[in-house]
């Protein structure tokens, strides 16, 4: 093909300092060389009522189909609206432009205001507090008047279209094994609604989402690019997930903690992840990433030097804006935007996909590619068995954000059905040369010219760096297939942001911030440290850790029980807190010897006060009733010595191994009315006896 016309100015030499690293090698790939920079976005939902509404934050664990029928559902189509600046933010015109509906499900804890209709009520109180404490541990500068901000959202997980969003603070720090970490902002927002499902339809498709977590305050933490490689990010994001869980004012459990990846390398641009749900995969997704964006440099470099275009520096502070503007037009000249119904070509189509489809009214749609013959790609994978980067992934995840299942395209055709035959009438159709590639798209006749357009869009991008974009992590089977990613939209941009008139200023005053600075939480080190001295194991220490019941242990300990850290612990362990102050009494009286083991969950789930006293009392009583009453050591006496008399020969044979047989018949003999730990003992001394003696 023939140099672009418009190229007027001298072509520049190509760089000779050209990135380096193998990208089917990318554990090998040099972050420092590839200048590499990375920051965390870190959202975590509050334990605390919901943020605007003070609804309780409770989820319902139902999947579409288990709705209660008695449960409301609403229905609406969202638009774009301008941001502050009189702008529409790019993602919120590329959702709009999907033509999706939306259902939401009312859930028992959403009401007026999660459905938009009526105004939102002021900051909850906790929820600020614990914002604040997060940003007093992060050494953080307070904003003094907090303004809650729209921020625009439009892909139906927002009933109002944007989320409800306050920054708090600004400027803090964290500490991790690599060295210090910037945090650039601390914000106080609303969750989303939870997407439940989607169906298509021949006019665009009708997404549901569930209102339980809507509304639901998340803190939203995030870290300057101070990130030095893959595997510090992972050291971050165990850091601030550490220092979260610290207030003890946070949410537990799966999908209560969010963590987002901004990565780039100097070749690339900034791309923000999401869904990095497992920690230990961050390493690789960031490779891999790394891996993608590299690759993206040399094939837009390779397309601008086959088309007479400049090409791009090696580090994209060096771009040039008329330059990009330039190739920019070219690359539209090039591949231009023709859409051609190519449904008669595949009536006789073998593709099971192709012909059920056509048979439920889909078509066949496609387009030509001028030059990218052999640059979409095959599946590949590399040394660790991830997907390759290729352009035809890419295409795929372009298309498939018009809501279809995604395209063919000739560099993998003739296959999955698709015949030599079809592949050389298509080329024929569509006035293709060798050099050309084309897309295919099986879709209503609407659907896949928006998907084509997408696909255009995308391989007209395949001339510049990577685009600034949201991707999400591919996820198979509940847990990141290999690592890679697919486009979600655009990444978002200021336009995006503007003043809530419904909630008022709330001003944080300095004596406010010096009252929350003076009383915050142990951190996990400090915990650790005072659990130590206490008679309690390694692992319980690690168990009591996690549950977040080292505050409940010291208060066993040191409160009017006076209860043994180790007993205690166990309990604390083995029972759970529903009822902690039930269970306090049970074990108080079973370290004075006036309830068995045996007695401890039975009594517990039957208590129905909360006075220690009136606990005292009635469990007391009851373990009496109920034959939860120690033996005394006379009875647990004569009944192990039956228990041995009868089983002489286990004794001798078995020595110190007969304790276990042995226990369940002295117990039995007893009628549960021993406590295990003495039989135990008493068990244990006779047999001892008897073997030294021997």
């Amino acid at each position: 093909m023939s140099a672009d016309p418009m190229s007027v100015t001298p072509i520049p030499a190509y760089s000779t300092m050209e990135p380096t690293g193998n990208t089917s090698e990318p554990d090998a790939l040099n972050p420092v060389v590839l200048g590499f920079m990375c920051g965390l976005e870190v959202h975590q939902q509050l334990a605390t009522d919901k943020l605007h509404s003070r609804m309780p934050s409770e989820l319902y664990d139902f999947k579409l189909e288990d709705i209660p029928k008695d449960w409301n559902r609403s229905n609406r189509k969202l638009r774009a609206s301008e941001g502050e600046g009189g702008k529409i933010d790019v993602a919120a015109r590329f959702e709009q432009m999907r033509n999706r509906a939306f259902e939401y499900v009312q859930t028992p804890n959403s009401g007026l205001i999660e459905l938009d209709e009526a105004p939102p009520r002021k900051h909850d109180a906790s929820a600020v507090e614990a914002s604040l404490m997060v940003a007093a541990m992060m050494d953080a500068k307070p904003i003094p008047n907090l303004q809650a901000m729209r921020k625009t959202v439009v892909d139906g997980s927002n009933t109002s279209g944007f989320q409800r969003t306050t920054l708090i603070a600004t400027r803090g720090r964290i500490d991790t094994d690599s060295g210090e970490v910037g945090i650039d902002l601390i914000s106080l927002e609303e969750d989303s609604a939870r997407k439940l499902g989607t169906i298509a339809s021949d006019y665009g498709e009708t997404v549901f989402y569930t209102l339980d977590r809507l509304g639901v305050p998340l803190v939203e933490v995030a870290t300057a690019p101070d990130v030095k490689s893959p595997e510090h990010a992972k050291q971050t994001a165990i850091a601030l997930g550490r220092l979260l869980r610290d207030t003890r004012q946070v949410r537990r459990g799966l999908g209560s903690i969010r963590q987002d990846l901004n990565v780039s390398i100097a070749c690339g641009d900034r791309v923000e992840i999401k869904g990095c749900q497992d920690l230990d995969w961050i390493p690789g997704i960031i490779r891999l990433e790394m891996a993608r964006q590299l690759h993206f440099y040399r094939l837009a470099n390779e397309l601008r030097k086959e088309a007479s275009l400049p090409p791009l520096p090696p580090d994209r502070a060096d771009d040039s804006i008329p330059s990009e503007n330039r190739v920019a037009l070219a690359a539209s000249s090039r591949i231009s935007l023709v859409v051609h119904d190519l449904t008669e070509v595949f009536g006789d189509c073998e593709s099971a996909m192709v012909r059920n489809s056509l048979d439920q009214g889909a078509t066949v749609h496609g387009v030509g590619l001028a030059g990218f013959s052999g640059k979409i790609g095959i599946k590949a994978e590399d040394a660790n068995g991830a997907q390759l980067p290729r352009l035809g992934r890419e295409l795929a995840s372009a298309a498939k954000l018009a809501g279809v299942a995604g395209i063919f395209h000739s560099d993998e055709l003739p296959d999955y059905g698709i015949s030599t035959e079809e592949v050389d009438s298509v080329r024929s159709r569509l006035s293709l040369n060798e050099s050309d590639a084309f897309a295919l798209c099986v879709a209503p006749a609407w659907q896949a010219e928006l998907a084509l357009e997408s696909v255009v869009n995308r391989v007209r991008l395949a001339f510049h760096r990577i685009p600034r974009e949201v991707r999400n992590v591919v996820i198979r089977k509940g847990q990141p297939d290999d690592g890679t990613t697919t486009a979600m939209r655009p990444l978002p941009g200021e336009a995006r942001m503007y003043p809530e008139t419904d909630i008022p200023l709330l001003e944080i005053t300095s004596e406010h911030w010096d009252a929350i600075r003076g009383n915050l939480p142990p951190t996990t080190a400090e915990r650790m440290a005072r659990l130590q001295g206490h008679d309690l194991s390694s692992n319980q220490i690690e168990a009591l850790l996690n549950g977040e019941l080292d505050d409940l242990l010291f208060e066993g300990m040191e409160g009017e029980l006076n209860l043994p850290g180790k007993a205690w612990a166990s309990a604390l362990l083995e029972y759970g807190t529903r009822n902690v102050g039930a269970l306090a009494v049970a074990i108080h009286l079973r370290e004075i010897g006036a309830m068995t083991r045996e007695g401890i969950e039975t009594l517990v789930e039957a208590a129905e006060t909360e006075d220690i006293q009136s606990l005292m009392r009635w469990m007391s009583e009851e373990a009496i009733s109920r034959g939860f009453t120690p033996a005394d050591s006379g009875a647990v006496e004569a009944a192990v010595d039956a228990a041995i008399d009868e089983s002489t020969d286990l004794v001798r044979d078995r020595g110190m191994g007969a304790v276990g047989p042995l226990m369940g018949i002295v117990m039995q003999k007893l009628g549960g009315s021993a406590d295990g730990k003495t039989v135990s003992e008493v068990l244990r001394e006779k047999i001892r006896e008897i073997t030294e003696t021997e």
